[in-house]
Protein backbone atom coordinates (compact mmCIF):
# COMPACT_ATOMS: atom_id res chain seq x y z
CA UNK A 1 0.00 0.00 0.00
CA UNK A 2 1.50 3.35 -1.42
CA UNK A 3 2.04 6.40 1.38
CA UNK A 4 -0.82 7.98 -0.68
CA UNK A 5 -3.30 5.20 0.23
CA UNK A 6 -2.04 5.04 3.98
CA UNK A 7 -2.59 8.57 4.14
CA UNK A 8 -6.23 8.75 3.21
CA UNK A 9 -6.78 5.08 4.87
CA UNK A 10 -5.89 6.87 8.18
CA UNK A 11 -8.09 10.00 7.52
CA UNK A 12 -11.16 7.76 7.01
CA UNK A 13 -10.52 5.21 9.68
CA UNK A 14 -10.17 7.98 12.06
CA UNK A 15 -13.59 9.98 11.44
CA UNK A 16 -15.26 6.45 11.34
CA UNK A 17 -14.47 5.38 14.73
CA UNK A 18 -15.77 9.16 15.34
CA UNK A 19 -19.47 8.54 13.72
CA UNK A 20 -19.62 5.41 14.71
CA UNK A 21 -19.13 6.45 18.76
CA UNK A 22 -21.75 9.11 18.14
CA UNK A 23 -23.77 6.89 16.64
CA UNK A 24 -23.96 4.11 18.62
CA UNK A 25 -23.65 6.25 21.60
CA UNK A 26 -26.88 7.66 20.02
CA UNK A 27 -28.92 4.34 19.66
CA UNK A 28 -27.87 3.24 23.11
CA UNK A 29 -29.02 6.51 24.83
CA UNK A 30 -32.47 5.91 23.61
CA UNK A 31 -32.47 1.98 24.19
CA UNK A 32 -30.85 2.52 27.34
CA UNK A 33 -33.38 4.79 28.55
CA UNK A 34 -36.08 1.94 27.93
CA UNK A 35 -34.09 -1.11 29.72
CA UNK A 36 -33.00 0.74 32.74
CA UNK A 37 -37.01 1.80 33.66
CA UNK A 38 -37.81 -2.06 33.30
CA UNK A 39 -35.07 -3.64 35.29
CA UNK A 40 -35.47 -0.95 38.15
CA UNK A 41 -39.12 -1.72 38.01
CA UNK A 42 -38.25 -5.21 38.02
CA UNK A 43 -35.97 -4.52 41.37
CA UNK A 44 -32.59 -5.35 39.49
CA UNK A 45 -29.38 -3.72 40.05
CA UNK A 46 -26.99 -1.42 37.96
CA UNK A 47 -25.03 -4.52 37.42
CA UNK A 48 -27.92 -6.22 35.68
CA UNK A 49 -28.09 -3.20 33.09
CA UNK A 50 -24.36 -3.15 32.27
CA UNK A 51 -24.50 -6.92 31.66
CA UNK A 52 -27.74 -6.45 29.45
CA UNK A 53 -26.11 -3.55 27.67
CA UNK A 54 -22.63 -5.28 26.80
CA UNK A 55 -24.42 -7.94 25.22
CA UNK A 56 -26.83 -5.63 23.13
CA UNK A 57 -23.48 -3.72 21.43
CA UNK A 58 -22.54 -6.04 18.89
CA UNK A 59 -25.90 -5.77 17.68
CA UNK A 60 -26.38 -1.93 17.84
CA UNK A 61 -22.84 -1.21 16.21
CA UNK A 62 -24.08 -4.06 13.16
CA UNK A 63 -27.21 -1.18 12.42
CA UNK A 64 -24.87 1.48 12.39
CA UNK A 65 -21.50 0.58 10.89
CA UNK A 66 -23.18 1.38 7.35
CA UNK A 67 -23.84 5.01 8.22
CA UNK A 68 -20.44 5.80 9.93
CA UNK A 69 -18.99 4.64 6.74
CA UNK A 70 -21.12 6.82 4.43
CA UNK A 71 -20.59 9.91 7.25
CA UNK A 72 -16.55 9.21 7.21
CA UNK A 73 -16.21 8.75 3.53
CA UNK A 74 -18.10 12.15 2.96
CA UNK A 75 -16.33 13.98 5.45
CA UNK A 76 -12.88 12.89 4.93
CA UNK A 77 -13.24 13.36 0.89
CA UNK A 78 -15.40 17.06 1.45
CA UNK A 79 -12.13 17.96 3.59
CA UNK A 80 -9.19 16.93 1.07
CA UNK A 81 -11.32 18.35 -1.62
CA UNK A 82 -11.83 22.18 1.07
CA UNK A 83 -8.39 21.95 1.37
CA UNK A 84 -6.85 21.94 -2.09
CA UNK A 85 -5.75 18.01 -1.55
CA UNK A 86 -7.64 16.14 -3.70
CA UNK A 87 -7.33 19.37 -6.46
CA UNK A 88 -3.40 18.53 -6.36
CA UNK A 89 -3.59 14.85 -6.37
CA UNK A 90 -5.71 15.14 -9.72
CA UNK A 91 -3.62 17.71 -11.33
CA UNK A 92 -0.70 14.93 -10.84
CA UNK A 93 -2.95 13.02 -13.44
CA UNK A 94 -4.32 10.77 -10.60
CA UNK A 95 -7.86 9.13 -11.62
CA UNK A 96 -10.49 8.66 -10.10
CA UNK A 97 -10.53 4.98 -10.19
CA UNK A 98 -6.72 5.45 -8.50
CA UNK A 99 -8.44 7.83 -5.80
CA UNK A 100 -10.84 5.39 -5.44
CA UNK A 101 -8.84 2.38 -4.18
CA UNK A 102 -8.10 3.81 -0.69
CA UNK A 103 -11.89 4.01 -0.14
CA UNK A 104 -12.11 0.75 -1.23
CA UNK A 105 -9.64 -0.74 1.11
CA UNK A 106 -11.70 1.32 3.69
CA UNK A 107 -14.93 -0.81 2.61
CA UNK A 108 -12.86 -3.52 2.90
CA UNK A 109 -11.95 -3.40 6.11
CA UNK A 110 -15.31 -2.25 7.94
CA UNK A 111 -17.04 -5.15 5.61
CA UNK A 112 -14.29 -7.83 7.37
CA UNK A 113 -15.66 -5.76 11.01
CA UNK A 114 -19.58 -6.02 10.03
CA UNK A 115 -18.53 -10.41 8.71
CA UNK A 116 -17.01 -10.82 12.22
CA UNK A 117 -20.55 -9.03 14.18
CA UNK A 118 -23.23 -10.80 11.59
CA UNK A 119 -21.31 -13.91 11.54
CA UNK A 120 -20.09 -14.65 14.66
CA UNK A 121 -20.50 -11.66 17.78
CA UNK A 122 -24.00 -11.11 16.88
CA UNK A 123 -25.51 -14.44 17.26
CA UNK A 124 -23.25 -15.53 20.24
CA UNK A 125 -24.62 -12.07 22.09
CA UNK A 126 -28.32 -12.72 21.27
CA UNK A 127 -27.68 -16.10 22.54
CA UNK A 128 -26.43 -14.81 25.65
CA UNK A 129 -28.85 -12.09 25.75
CA UNK A 130 -31.95 -14.32 25.45
CA UNK A 131 -30.62 -16.73 28.62
CA UNK A 132 -29.97 -14.09 30.43
CA UNK A 133 -33.47 -12.30 29.96
CA UNK A 134 -34.92 -15.89 30.98
CA UNK A 135 -32.87 -16.02 34.42
CA UNK A 136 -34.06 -12.29 35.17
CA UNK A 137 -37.56 -13.31 34.34
CA UNK A 138 -37.90 -17.01 36.05
CA UNK A 139 -36.03 -15.48 39.08
CA UNK A 140 -38.88 -14.15 40.97
CA UNK A 141 -37.18 -13.93 44.41
CA UNK A 142 -35.07 -11.09 43.24
CA UNK A 143 -37.80 -9.28 41.57
CA UNK A 144 -39.52 -9.04 44.81
CA UNK A 145 -37.64 -8.79 47.34
CA UNK A 146 -36.81 -5.31 47.55
CA UNK A 147 -38.27 -3.48 50.23
CA UNK A 148 -39.71 0.33 50.08
CA UNK A 149 -40.27 0.26 46.43
CA UNK A 150 -43.40 -0.06 44.18
CA UNK A 151 -42.38 -2.95 41.34
CA UNK A 152 -44.45 -4.12 38.33
CA UNK A 153 -43.37 -7.92 37.75
CA UNK A 154 -45.69 -8.20 35.02
CA UNK A 155 -48.26 -6.33 33.40
CA UNK A 156 -51.04 -5.24 35.67
CA UNK A 157 -49.29 -6.65 38.69
CA UNK A 158 -48.09 -3.71 42.00
CA UNK A 159 -45.86 -4.94 44.59
CA UNK A 160 -45.06 -3.21 47.09
CA UNK A 161 -42.75 -4.69 50.88
CA UNK A 162 -42.15 -1.81 53.52
CA UNK A 163 -39.53 -4.21 55.28
CA UNK A 164 -37.33 -7.67 54.94
CA UNK A 165 -36.22 -8.85 58.34
CA UNK A 166 -33.40 -11.21 58.38
CA UNK A 167 -35.37 -14.24 58.91
CA UNK A 168 -37.03 -14.00 55.42
CA UNK A 169 -40.10 -12.22 56.69
CA UNK A 170 -41.89 -9.64 54.48
CA UNK A 171 -43.25 -6.86 56.27
CA UNK A 172 -46.51 -4.93 55.34
CA UNK A 173 -46.90 -6.31 51.93
CA UNK A 174 -49.12 -4.84 48.89
CA UNK A 175 -50.36 -6.61 45.94
CA UNK A 176 -52.42 -5.21 43.63
CA UNK A 177 -54.12 -7.53 40.77
CA UNK A 178 -55.46 -5.45 37.97
CA UNK A 179 -55.39 -7.88 34.77
CA UNK A 180 -58.52 -8.70 34.93
CA UNK A 181 -60.55 -5.77 33.18
CA UNK A 182 -63.82 -6.43 35.00
CA UNK A 183 -62.14 -6.22 38.22
CA UNK A 184 -59.32 -4.92 40.62
CA UNK A 185 -58.72 -6.85 43.29
CA UNK A 186 -56.22 -5.29 46.29
CA UNK A 187 -54.06 -7.26 48.83
CA UNK A 188 -52.80 -6.26 51.90
CA UNK A 189 -50.59 -8.18 54.65
CA UNK A 190 -48.72 -7.22 57.95
CA UNK A 191 -46.57 -10.68 56.91
CA UNK A 192 -45.73 -12.56 54.14
CA UNK A 193 -43.34 -15.03 53.18
CA UNK A 194 -42.40 -16.16 49.91
CA UNK A 195 -42.26 -20.00 49.59
CA UNK A 196 -41.59 -23.18 46.65
CA UNK A 197 -43.36 -26.10 46.27
CA UNK A 198 -43.88 -28.41 43.22
CA UNK A 199 -46.39 -26.52 41.66
CA UNK A 200 -44.24 -23.25 41.98
CA UNK A 201 -43.53 -20.10 43.93
CA UNK A 202 -46.64 -19.22 46.39
CA UNK A 203 -46.80 -15.63 48.23
CA UNK A 204 -48.52 -17.02 51.63
CA UNK A 205 -49.73 -13.52 53.26
CA UNK A 206 -50.73 -13.53 57.15
CA UNK A 207 -53.12 -11.22 58.60
CA UNK A 208 -54.17 -9.34 55.62
CA UNK A 209 -57.37 -7.45 53.75
CA UNK A 210 -58.33 -8.61 50.15
CA UNK A 211 -60.46 -5.72 48.26
CA UNK A 212 -61.81 -6.68 45.05
CA UNK A 213 -63.72 -3.93 42.86
CA UNK A 214 -66.16 -4.83 40.47
CA UNK A 215 -65.59 -2.47 37.55
CA UNK A 216 -69.10 -3.05 36.56
CA UNK A 217 -71.13 -1.64 38.58
CA UNK A 218 -68.19 -0.33 41.62
CA UNK A 219 -69.09 -2.52 44.10
CA UNK A 220 -66.30 -3.51 46.56
CA UNK A 221 -65.75 -6.21 48.38
CA UNK A 222 -63.74 -6.43 50.83
CA UNK A 223 -62.36 -10.07 52.51
CA UNK A 224 -60.42 -10.16 56.21
CA UNK A 225 -58.09 -13.50 55.98
CA UNK A 226 -55.63 -14.98 58.74
CA UNK A 227 -53.36 -16.59 56.09
CA UNK A 228 -53.73 -16.51 52.29
CA UNK A 229 -51.75 -18.24 49.48
CA UNK A 230 -51.17 -16.31 46.03
CA UNK A 231 -49.84 -18.09 43.32
CA UNK A 232 -46.80 -15.79 41.52
CA UNK A 233 -45.53 -18.47 39.22
CA UNK A 234 -47.83 -17.27 36.58
CA UNK A 235 -46.04 -14.09 36.94
CA UNK A 236 -43.12 -15.69 35.39
CA UNK A 237 -42.97 -15.78 31.87
CA UNK A 238 -43.32 -19.18 30.13
CA UNK A 239 -39.61 -19.65 27.78
CA UNK A 240 -39.49 -23.17 27.93
CA UNK A 241 -41.35 -23.75 24.84
CA UNK A 242 -40.47 -21.29 22.58
CA UNK A 243 -38.92 -22.29 19.07
CA UNK A 244 -35.55 -20.96 18.52
CA UNK A 245 -35.07 -18.37 16.68
CA UNK A 246 -33.01 -18.16 13.28
CA UNK A 247 -31.23 -14.85 14.54
CA UNK A 248 -29.68 -17.24 17.47
CA UNK A 249 -27.95 -19.68 14.84
CA UNK A 250 -24.51 -19.71 12.89
CA UNK A 251 -24.42 -19.04 9.46
CA UNK A 252 -23.02 -22.04 8.33
CA UNK A 253 -26.11 -24.08 9.26
CA UNK A 254 -28.76 -21.54 8.16
CA UNK A 255 -27.19 -21.28 4.65
CA UNK A 256 -26.23 -24.87 4.02
CA UNK A 257 -28.90 -26.94 6.13
CA UNK A 258 -31.85 -24.73 5.56
CA UNK A 259 -33.50 -27.63 5.22
CA UNK A 260 -32.24 -29.06 8.59
CA UNK A 261 -33.14 -25.65 10.16
CA UNK A 262 -36.81 -25.41 9.38
CA UNK A 263 -37.89 -29.03 10.55
CA UNK A 264 -36.04 -28.12 13.79
CA UNK A 265 -37.46 -24.38 14.07
CA UNK A 266 -40.77 -24.56 12.15
CA UNK A 267 -39.78 -21.67 9.97
CA UNK A 268 -39.93 -21.41 6.70
CA UNK A 269 -37.07 -22.06 4.48
CA UNK A 270 -37.56 -18.40 2.45
CA UNK A 271 -37.31 -16.86 5.83
CA UNK A 272 -34.25 -18.90 6.81
CA UNK A 273 -32.42 -18.19 3.60
CA UNK A 274 -33.10 -14.82 3.78
CA UNK A 275 -31.41 -14.21 7.43
CA UNK A 276 -28.85 -16.28 5.91
CA UNK A 277 -27.47 -14.39 2.81
CA UNK A 278 -29.14 -11.49 4.05
CA UNK A 279 -25.73 -11.39 6.93
CA UNK A 280 -23.26 -11.74 3.93
CA UNK A 281 -25.14 -8.89 1.96
CA UNK A 282 -24.38 -6.51 4.75
CA UNK A 283 -20.50 -6.74 4.42
CA UNK A 284 -20.97 -5.55 1.24
CA UNK A 285 -23.15 -3.09 1.88
CA UNK A 286 -20.46 -1.61 3.95
CA UNK A 287 -18.65 -1.06 0.59
CA UNK A 288 -20.67 0.14 -1.78
CA UNK A 289 -21.94 2.98 0.87
CA UNK A 290 -18.16 4.09 1.19
CA UNK A 291 -17.40 4.32 -2.44
CA UNK A 292 -20.88 5.73 -2.90
CA UNK A 293 -20.12 8.42 -0.48
CA UNK A 294 -16.63 9.03 -2.38
CA UNK A 295 -18.10 8.95 -5.65
CA UNK A 296 -21.13 11.33 -5.82
CA UNK A 297 -18.09 14.72 -4.50
CA UNK A 298 -16.71 14.05 -7.55
CA UNK A 299 -19.60 14.31 -10.36
CA UNK A 300 -19.74 18.09 -8.92
CA UNK A 301 -17.75 20.87 -10.01
CA UNK A 302 -16.49 23.80 -7.19
CA UNK A 303 -19.34 26.09 -5.53
CA UNK A 304 -18.85 28.78 -2.46
CA UNK A 305 -22.89 26.94 -1.48
CA UNK A 306 -20.43 23.95 -1.16
CA UNK A 307 -21.37 19.99 -1.77
CA UNK A 308 -24.40 20.01 -0.14
CA UNK A 309 -26.27 18.64 -3.43
CA UNK A 310 -24.04 16.19 -3.85
CA UNK A 311 -24.17 14.85 -0.54
CA UNK A 312 -28.22 15.00 -0.95
CA UNK A 313 -27.74 13.09 -3.98
CA UNK A 314 -25.65 11.25 -2.33
CA UNK A 315 -28.60 10.11 0.20
CA UNK A 316 -31.42 9.68 -2.05
CA UNK A 317 -28.88 6.92 -3.72
CA UNK A 318 -29.32 4.72 -0.31
CA UNK A 319 -32.14 5.53 0.24
CA UNK A 320 -32.89 4.10 -3.21
CA UNK A 321 -30.22 1.50 -2.12
CA UNK A 322 -32.81 0.90 0.91
CA UNK A 323 -36.07 0.72 -0.49
CA UNK A 324 -34.86 -1.63 -2.86
CA UNK A 325 -33.53 -4.06 -0.25
CA UNK A 326 -36.77 -3.81 1.51
CA UNK A 327 -38.59 -4.61 -1.77
CA UNK A 328 -37.24 -7.95 -2.07
CA UNK A 329 -37.38 -9.01 1.69
CA UNK A 330 -40.95 -10.52 0.75
CA UNK A 331 -40.46 -12.35 -2.27
CA UNK A 332 -37.60 -14.06 -1.40
CA UNK A 333 -39.25 -15.00 2.68
CA UNK A 334 -41.89 -16.61 0.64
CA UNK A 335 -40.03 -18.18 -1.69
CA UNK A 336 -36.57 -20.05 -1.08
CA UNK A 337 -35.42 -20.04 -4.68
CA UNK A 338 -35.39 -16.39 -5.19
CA UNK A 339 -32.14 -16.13 -2.39
CA UNK A 340 -30.23 -14.17 -5.16
CA UNK A 341 -32.27 -11.20 -4.79
CA UNK A 342 -30.96 -10.63 -1.57
CA UNK A 343 -27.65 -9.50 -3.08
CA UNK A 344 -29.45 -7.31 -6.18
CA UNK A 345 -29.16 -3.99 -3.79
CA UNK A 346 -25.24 -4.39 -3.62
CA UNK A 347 -25.43 -4.95 -7.15
CA UNK A 348 -26.77 -2.07 -7.98
CA UNK A 349 -24.98 0.09 -5.76
CA UNK A 350 -21.68 -1.19 -7.55
CA UNK A 351 -23.10 -0.18 -10.85
CA UNK A 352 -24.18 3.13 -9.83
CA UNK A 353 -20.78 3.59 -8.29
CA UNK A 354 -19.41 2.25 -11.64
CA UNK A 355 -21.13 4.89 -13.94
CA UNK A 356 -20.59 7.71 -11.55
CA UNK A 357 -16.56 7.03 -11.21
CA UNK A 358 -16.70 6.63 -15.65
CA UNK A 359 -18.60 9.84 -15.55
CA UNK A 360 -16.31 11.53 -13.67
CA UNK A 361 -12.86 9.86 -15.14
CA UNK A 362 -13.89 10.74 -19.07
CA UNK A 363 -12.35 13.22 -20.63
CA UNK A 364 -14.27 14.00 -22.95
CA UNK A 365 -16.88 15.77 -20.30
CA UNK A 366 -18.10 19.18 -21.04
CA UNK A 367 -16.51 21.54 -18.57
CA UNK A 368 -17.80 21.57 -15.07
CA UNK A 369 -20.00 24.72 -14.18
CA UNK A 370 -18.36 27.08 -11.73
CA UNK A 371 -20.86 29.07 -9.52
CA UNK A 372 -19.96 32.90 -10.09
CA UNK A 373 -18.63 34.74 -7.15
Amino acid sequence: MSKFDRYILSQLLTMFGFFALVLVSVYWVNRAVVLFDQLIASGQTASVFLELTILSLPNLIRLVLPMAVFAATIYVINRLNSESELTVMQATGISPWRLARPVFYFGMLVALMMTALTHFLVPASLVQLSERKKEITENVTARLLTEGTFLHPASGITFYIREITPAGVLKDVFLSDKRSKSKTTSYTAAEAFLVQDETGAKLVMLDGLAQTLDNRDNRLITTNFSDFSYDISALMEKDGSKKKEIKHLNTIPLMFKSHLVSEDTGIDRGRILYEAHGRVSQAFTCIVFSLVGFSVLLLGGYSRFGVWRQIIIGFVLLIFLEMMKSAFVDPVRDDATLWPLVYVPALAGALLVTGMLCFAANPFNQPRQVDPL
